[in-house]
This record gives structure tokens, sequence and C-alpha cells, in this order.
């Protein structure tokens, strides 16, 4: 009792600790105690600098930029206040805290130039000005907008990109204000960000690099009791993140309950399939190291970037690859539902719009990429195919056509439309919820429900299906009193296929994060489309 009373006490030490705000790091003129310089430069300097210097050659990110700021201002120095110089360093040298690189903000010619002012050194002097508002330019849109954009990267991105008034926020400046402050304004104020900084912190203070990482070669399948001489391997890995108590050194080549216990608490753990089964997915998140997860904590900040900032005060967020939906009124979670996603073949897309209908015992309209992949090679294999699916197919002026007057082998197929109607075999059950958007993408039933018991859930062809989805609907629309559970009851043995409008207004976003943080505890994630190396290797600063 006194062990657990001290480890208690020991913990709330350590959140009390970890609460109280850090000592503000001296500045960097402070530390190297460089003479203040109250005039860095003069408008005459800046004006001939712009004259004399073009885009090519100045080392500048934001050229264009700098120079109309300088410009509107009659070329005016800004930075001749010593603490306001300071502070926009010490900014630029805590950035990797969020999760972006001191050496993309001039960090390492800033900090030569600043750590070594002198009065007589004019043309240092004047780049330092220039260095400052390029690098306030620089960090402002990064923590905006994000460094990359998705929209290059992704073509499953369609949440609309974010946008900076730099111009606006240099006037900010120009007024007094700190650019500490400003550029504080600007990151995700989302939870799940400030999660992730708070990771990102934890992970730097600890360090990144394992003393000893394990790496488990690719192969067949290796299913519980068999024997295979990569176990010894997995098991050491296992033991290396904490999974296997057991010494692995006394493991042999067969694949034990013990350590199939371990592997399954691990996949569990990362969105896998909790199957026990040593499979090269389970075998490629094993492989991730320390310094591979803090790679995947960096790519997710900079996708908060890119999210929308305002969410809206009701909302439904659904993160594919953990699978899950969640509801949000005013900050609060509440309500969750296990989701299916898209399958890597045919991903479910990223992008936000709101809710407009619900309908119950819906018709499935075939959308086009299941029309050209599934059914019309379907059709032309066999002409009963249509009629053992229940598929009806239409003209363009809405009459039904008979699959046997059809020329599959032409290209008129695609011209019809394909739908199924409402009924148990309906792929879409009961209801679905609309919210229209350009990849024909809604939240709906399924009659396959075993599936949710699975762990990792990319099983659709794009929708988004949800566990207890019934209980979803009547969330959403329990502001009409006429639509009680009596009057939906009667609807669903109706039959007849029913839409009711929405008149809350409630968004949903289709976003994609692979690593958060639950109840303090880093928790990482299948990347199940294998999005986070590609952007690694577009995010991480060029050598």
């Amino acid at each position: 009792m006194k062990i657990k009373l001290l480890l208690v006490g020991l913990i709330l030490g350590m959140i009390s600790l970890s609460c109280k705000d850090e000592p503000k790091l001296k500045g960097i003129e402070e530390r190297n105690e460089v003479e203040e310089i109250k005039e860095l430069t003069s408008q005459d300097d800046i004006e001939d600098y712009f004259e004399d210097t073009d885009s090519t050659s100045a080392k500048i990110n934001n050229f264009k930029s700098v120079n109309s700021f300088y410009t509107q201002r009659e070329f005016m120095p800004l930075w001749n206040d010593k603490e306001s110089r300071e502070d926009l360093f010490r900014s630029i040298e805590t950035i990797e805290y969020d999760g972006l690189f001191f050496e993309d903000y001039h960090g390492e010619e800033l900090q030569q130039l600043l750590s070594s002012l002198n009065s007589d050194n004019e043309e240092q002097n004047l780049r330092a000005e220039i260095l400052l508002t390029d690098a306030f330019i620089e960090l402002s849109h990064d923590l905006a907008v994000g460094k990359l954009n998705p929209k290059e990267i992704y073509e499953i991105w369609g949440t609309e990109l974010n946008t900076v008034n730099t111009g606006s926020l240099l006037q900010r400046l120009e007024k007094g204000e700190k650019a500490s402050s400003i550029l504080a304004e600007l990151a995700p104020d989302h939870v799940v960000y400030k999660s992730l900084k708070k990771a990102l912190k934890n992970y730097r203070d600890d360090g990144i690099k394992e003393n000893s990482s394990t790496v488990i070669a690719s192969g067949k399948l290796v299913k519980p009791g068999e024997d295979n001489e990569r176990i010894p391997d997995v098991a050491s890995r296992l033991f290396e993140l904490g999974y296997y108590t057991k010494s692995p050194d006394s493991v042999g080549t067969r694949y034990t309950k013990k350590l199939q216990t371990a592997l399954e608490d691990f996949q569990k753990d990362h969105g896998l399939n909790t199957d026990g089964v040593i499979g090269n997915t389970t075998i490629e998140n094993l492989n991730l190291t320390t310094e591979d997860r803090y790679h995947q904590i960096l790519v997710n900040m900079e996708r908060w970037r890119w999210y929308p900032r305002d969410l809206g005060e009701h909302y439904i967020i659904v993160n594919i690859p953990d699978y899950e939906l969640y509801v949000v009124s005013n900050g609060d979670t509440i309500r969750n539902h296990k989701t299916m996603v898209g399958t890597e073949a045919r991903k479910t897309p990223v992008f936000s719009d709101e809710i407009d209908y619900i309908i119950y015992n819906p018709t499935w309209t075939i959308p086009p990429t299941i029309m050209k992949n599934d059914v019309i090679p379907g059709a032309s294999r066999d002409v009963g195919y249509l009629r053992k699916k229940n598929i009806k197919m239409y003209d363009r002026s809405g009459q039904e056509v008979d699959p046997s007057t059809v020329n599959w082998s032409s290209s008129s197929p695609r011209s019809y439309t394909y739908r199924q109607p409402a009924g148990p075999s309906n792929p879409l059950g009961l209801v679905k919820i609309i919210y229209p958007n350009e990849y024909m993408i809604y939240l709906h039933d399924t009659p396959s429900k075993s599936l949710f018991e699975k762990n990792a859930r990319a099983q659709s062809s794009g929708c988004v299906r949800v566990e207890n989805v019934l209980d979803l609907a009547k969330y959403l629309i329990e502001d009409q009193k006429e639509f009680d559970d009596e009057k939906i009851d009667e609807i669903l043995k109706s039959g007849k296929t029913t839409q009711i409008a929405m008149k809350q207004e409630i968004k949903v976003h289709h976003f994609y994060w692979t690593t958060y943080q639950k109840k303090d505890t880093t928790r990482f994630i299948d990347d199940i489309y294998d999005l986070d190396k590609k952007l690694w290797d577009l995010l991480k600063p060029k050598a």
C-alpha cells in the first residue's frame, strides 16, 4: 500500500512539474553578451539592397513579399529593437517543438549573425534585418497553412487549403505586437494537435535513437505453434518494445502461446488485425524504430496544419486509419462508433462537408468505380449477373433496361445507371447519411455487421460503414420531434425509401492521422494507405 501511495505521489509530482511554465530562454544576444544595437540598419541601405539584389541570388524564401513589405514602409527597418529580435529568434530556436525545423527559417545564419552583431559591420546587420522578416513570413505560413501542399501529394485530399494574410501579420508587428504571440495564434488549436505537440516534446527530451533495434526479415506467414527461424527476432523486438517480458535469449524457433499473446497485444495497440499471425504488415510495424515513430509524429502534425481551423461547434470526425467516428459538440466527444473505410485500392478521401439529409431504406446507385471495375465486367461474363445481385439498370430517361438486350462488349453499358432496390441484400443496409460531395461518399449501414469485430477494417469501396448507424441517424434528427422511435420503426418496416432533411447544422470531417496521445501514452496505428513515409521524405530538411 505504501508503495502504491509513493507511486501516486511521484506521478502527481511529475504532473505538477510538467504543468509549470518552463523558464524563459535567454535571448541569443544576451547569451553572447552582444552590445545592444538600436539602429540595425538604415532606410537607404535597405532600399539599395532591393535595388541591387535579385530573387535568385538573395537566398530569401519570400523575396517578393519581403521587398513589397519594405517598399510599403518606405524601407524603414523593423528589427531595431533588441527585444523584438530576441523574441522572434526564440520562436525560431524552439520551432522544432511544433514539428518544424530550425534550419528552414535561416536558423543557423541568424544564430551566427545575432550572436556577433557589431555596429561596424553594416552588411551583416542589414542581412540580419532582411532574414528576420523573411523568417517571420515563412514561419507564419508554415504554422497556419503547412509547409507542403497536400493536393500536390495525395490524390485523395479534398479538404480546402488554409490561407494566411502575412501582410496583416506584419502590420501587427509594426504596431509593436510580439512575434511570438502572433505565431502562437497560427498553429492548430485542436486537442489532437496539442497532444501530438506534447508527445513530440517527450520524444525529443527522451532521445529518439534506440540503443538496439532488432530488424525482422519479411517472409511467409507464421501461425501459432509453427516453427520459423525468425521467431527469436520477433521475440527480441517485442521485448525491446516492452510487450514481451521473458528473456528473448531463451526463445527457440517455436511460435509459443506466450509470444502469441505479446504479439496480439502489439497488433491491438497498432490497429492491426488481432489474429496472432506473423505477417508482413505486422513485421513492418514491429520494425519501425523510435526515430521512425518520431517522424510519424512530425508528419501527423503537418497534416493537422492542413485541416480546417474551424471544424464547427457540432461535427462528426472520421479518423480513417483508426476506423473510428466521433461526434463532437461544443468541444466534448459525446458518442463514437466503429467504422469500416476504403481499401488500399479504393481509398476513403480526406474532405469536409455538411450533412444534408438522411435516407431510410435506401436504394443503392452503383458508383462509377464499382460500375466500371465490378458490375460491367460481371455482367459481361454472365448476363444473369445483375439478376443474381438484384441490380436493375436504367437508361437516361429512367426506363428499366433488359440486360439481355445490351451489347456488353461495346461502350454503351457505361451510359446506364445501375441500382439495387432497398432490401436485406442491399449493401447500404437500412440507412445512409448524405453530405453531398464530389466523391459520392457517405456514411451508411451494412448487412455485414460481423466485420466490425475485426481490428483492421479497411473493407469498403470508399464510403464509410458505421456500426450502430441507426442510433447515429436517430441522434442527428432528434431535434425533429415528429420522427420519434415509433415513426422511424414504421418507416423501416414499410420498406419504403424515405428521405428526411437535416435541420441541425452538422459537418462531417474525414481526416487521416496515425498517431495521437491517449491517457498520456502515445499511440501509433497502422498507416493503412502508406501516406506517412511519402510525406516524411518531402517534409524532412534537405541535406
